[in-house]
C-alpha cells in the first residue's frame, strides 16, 4: 500500500510540471518532492516520471496515475466541503478570492462593518489576478469578472465593473492632440479595458506601462498621462478628472462563485450576502 502523502506530492508535481514548482505549492523543498515521488514509484512498482535536467515529464503510467489521483483529490475536497456544511460546529473562517482592485478598494475597507455584525467569522481576503481553484480548496468564495462554465458551481451575477479615462487636471487641460497615455503591460493585452485604450490612441503615444492598477493611478496623478481606471477607484480621487471619449467605455460583469454545499453553511452565506450587498452598491448592475 502506498503512502497518501507520497501521492499528494506526486499530484502537485503532475499539476505544476516541475519539482521546484511543486515544492513552492506544497511549502517544502524540491528534494522532499523528489523523495516522496520516488517512494510512490517504489510502492507501486511503476516509473511515474522521467528525470531530466530541466524537466520531469510524466511517463504513460504517470499520466494514468495522475488522472486517477486528480479524481481522488476532487473527491477529498468534496468530502471536506460536505463536512463543513453538515457539521454542528459553526465555521470560523471564510476565504474570499477577488481581483486585486476589488479586494483593496471595495472589500477591505468594508470588512470592519462585517466584523462588527459577525465577530465569530474570520475572513481571509486574497486579492489576486489568477483565478483561485475552488475545487482544490484555494478559496471558499470567489468574485470573478468572467462567468465560470463549470456546471457544479453556484454562480450569481452581482455587479458591473465600469471604466473611464482619467488624468490629472493639468494633463486634462492639454490639447487633445498632445494627450499621452498610460497602459497596462503586455500581460493585459487581451483585456477589454486595454483593447479600448488601443482604440483611443489614434497615433498618440503610450509613455508608461505598469502591471498593476495602483501604479497606473499614481502615474496618472503625477500628470504623466491619461489612464483607463475603474470608476470605483478614480471617481473618488481628488487628483484625477474623467476625460471625454468618442468610444463608449467597456464594462465587466462581476460573478459570485462558490460550491452549493459550502453555500449551505451559515458563515459562507453571511459572507456571500456581504459581497452581494457591497458590490451591488459600489458596482451596481444596469437598471
Amino acid at each position: 500500500m502506498f503512502d497518501w502523502q507520497d501521492l499528494k506530492h506526486f499530484v502537485a508535481l503532475a499539476r505544476t510540471g516541475s519539482l521546484s514548482a511543486a515544492a513552492r505549492e506544497l511549502g517544502c523543498d524540491h528534494a522532499t518532492v523528489g523523495r516522496r515521488v520516488a517512494a510512490l514509484e517504489q510502492a507501486l512498482g511503476l516509473r511515474l516520471i522521467v528525470r531530466l535536467p530541466r524537466s520531469t515529464p510524466l511517463t504513460q503510467d504517470g499520466q494514468a496515475i495522475a488522472g486517477l489521483a486528480a479524481e481522488i483529490e476532487a473527491q477529498s475536497q468534496a468530502i471536506a466541503r460536505h463536512a463543513r456544511s453538515a457539521g454542528a460546529t459553526p465555521q470560523a473562517g471564510v476565504r474570499i478570492s477577488a481581483p486585486p482592485s476589488i479586494a483593496a478598494h471595495i472589500l477591505a475597507p468594508r470588512i470592519a462593518a462585517f466584523n462588527q455584525a459577525f465577530p465569530q467569522i474570520v475572513v481571509t481576503l486574497s486579492g489576486e489576478s489568477a483565478l483561485a481553484e475552488l475545487d482544490r480548496g484555494e478559496a471558499d468564495i470567489a468574485v470573478r469578472m468572467v462567468r465560470p462554465q463549470q456546471p457544479e458551481l453556484l454562480t450569481q451575477r452581482i455587479g458591473m465593473m465600469r471604466y473611464a479615462l482619467y488624468a490629472a487636471p493639468e494633463h486634462a487641460a492639454l490639447p487633445d492632440a498632445a494627450r499621452r497615455f498610460l497602459a497596462y503591460d503586455h500581460h493585459y493585452q487581451q483585456q477589454p479595458h486595454q483593447q479600448w485604450l488601443q482604440q483611443l490612441l489614434q497615433g498618440r503615444p503610450v509613455v508608461f506601462q505598469a502591471s498593476d492598477l495602483f501604479s497606473l493611478q499614481q502615474a496618472a496623478r503625477s500628470g504623466l498621462g491619461a489612464a483607463v481606471l475603474p470608476t470605483f477607484v478614480a471617481d473618488g480621487d481628488p487628483d484625477l478628472v474623467p476625460l471625454p471619449t468618442a468610444n463608449a467605455a467597456p464594462t465587466r460583469e462581476l460573478w459570485l462563485v462558490t460550491y452549493p454545499d459550502l453555500a449551505r453553511t451559515a458563515a459562507v452565506r453571511a459572507v456571500m450576502n456581504f459581497l452581494v450587498e457591497t458590490l451591488g452598491k459600489t458596482c451596481p448592475l444596469p437598471a
